[in-house]
C-alpha cells in the first residue's frame, strides 16, 4: 500500500492535488440488517500508469483502489452485487473498470464514458463487458459533457441502456427538458448534489424532485457531498426522506467508494449504510431500496 500511496502522489499536480484513500477496514450497517441480495450501485476501481490512463484535465488525483480492495468492502458490507461506474480520473479509458467486470459477470455491472464518436462496435464490446449505462459527469471534467446529452442518448437507445448523470440540479433548469425527451432511462447521482442546507425548496432540487416524481432515478448517496453541517451528515436527513417518499421504486443506494475527492471527514462505508435508516425508516421501503430497485434498473439476475 505504502508503494501505491507514494505512486499516486507522484501523479499529483497543484490542479489535481492527491486525496486521501478510503478507510482501511469497511463494515456493514449496525443500525439495521443488511438484506440479502443487497446492491452498492455507485463505486469505481482507481489505478495509476502504465497500467491505466489519468485524464489531464482531472480536478484530483485518486490513490489506487484495486479489485481486491473492491470486492473486500462488498464482502464487508454485505453486498452480493455491485456496480462499478467510470471514474473521473481515467477520462474514457474504461480498461481497467471492464478487466474487473469481466472477471465477475455474475456479481458486477458497470456504468462507462465515452468520447461521442465511440462506434456501434465498440459499444457491443462494453455491453460483452458488462456496461449497462453511460455517464456524464459535468463536475469533474474526464471526457464528456451535457453538449453531447442528445448524441448519448441516441447512443443509450441503440444499446438499451441508460444515462447517469452526475450534475449538479440547478443546472436541470435548463438543460432538463432536453434530458426527459431522451426516452432514455435517467439517474442522478448524489442526491442532485444540491447543499443541504438549502433544504428541500431549494430550487434545483425541486427541478431534480419533479422529475423523479415523473419517472427519472435517483442515487441516495453522496452526503458528505451535499453537507453543510459535516459528520454526521443529518442535514442530509429532509433531502433524503423527500427523494425517497417521491419514488420509493426508483431509488437506490451507492456507497461511492473509495470516497474520492473528499477532504474532511473519510467516512467508512457502514457510516453511510446507516445512513439509510435515518433517510428511508420503512424497512419494508429501504430493503427494496438496496434489492428489487436496483436489481430491476440494472438488470441483476438475468
Amino acid at each position: 500500500m505504502t508503494t501505491d500511496v507514494n505512486a499516486h502522489l507522484a501523479f499529483a499536480t497543484d490542479s489535481a492535488p492527491a486525496c486521501p484513500g478510503p478507510d482501511a477496514k469497511p463494515r456493514g450497517a449496525t443500525r439495521f440488517t443488511v438484506p440479502t441480495g443487497a446492491v452498492d450501485t455507485h463505486a469505481h476501481v482507481v489505478g495509476l500508469p502504465p497500467e491505466t490512463t489519468l485524464a489531464a484535465d482531472r480536478r484530483y488525483t485518486a490513490p489506487v483502489a484495486t479489485e481486491a480492495q473492491y470486492l473486500h468492502m462488498l464482502d464487508a458490507t454485505g453486498m452480493a452485487h455491485g456496480v462499478l461506474v467510470q471514474i473521473s480520473i481515467h477520462g474514457t479509458d474504461n480498461s481497467l473498470m471492464l478487466k474487473t467486470l469481466r472477471a465477475h459477470p455474475k456479481r458486477l455491472k458497470g456504468v462507462a464514458v465515452v468520447e461521442p464518436t465511440v462506434t456501434e462496435a465498440e459499444c457491443r464490446t462494453l455491453a460483452e463487458s458488462g456496461i449497462v449505462g453511460l455517464r456524464i459527469n459535468t463536475l469533474f471534467g474526464g471526457g464528456s459533457s451535457l453538449a453531447d446529452t442528445e448524441r448519448y442518448g441516441a447512443i443509450c437507445r441503440e444499446m438499451g441502456w441508460h444515462l447517469q448523470l452526475f450534475l449538479n440540479a440547478a443546472v436541470l433548469a435548463e438543460h432538463g427538458a432536453v434530458l426527459a425527451s431522451l426516452g432514455v432511462p435517467l439517474i442522478f447521482d448524489h442526491m442532485g448534489l444540491r447543499p443541504a442546507k438549502g433544504g428541500v425548496q431549494d430550487a434545483g432540487f425541486q427541478n431534480l424532485l419533479a422529475m423523479v416524481r415523473d419517472g427519472a432515478w435517483v442515487k441516495l448517496s453522496g452526503a458528505y457531498r451535499v453537507t453543510s453541517a459535516g459528520f454526521p451528515y443529518t442535514d442530509t436527513i429532509p433531502i433524503a426522506r423527500a427523494l425517497a417518499e417521491a419514488a420509493p421504486d426508483r431509488c437506490v443506494w451507492g456507497s461511492d467508494w473509495p470516497n474520492v475527492s473528499t477532504w474532511e471527514h473519510m467516512p467508512n462505508v457502514g457510516e453511510l449504510l446507516d445512513l439509510l435508516a435515518d433517510w428511508v425508516p420503512d424497512e419494508t421501503t429501504r430493503n427494496r431500496i438496496l434489492t428489487d430497485n436496483p436489481a430491476r434498473f440494472y438488470g441483476f439476475g438475468k
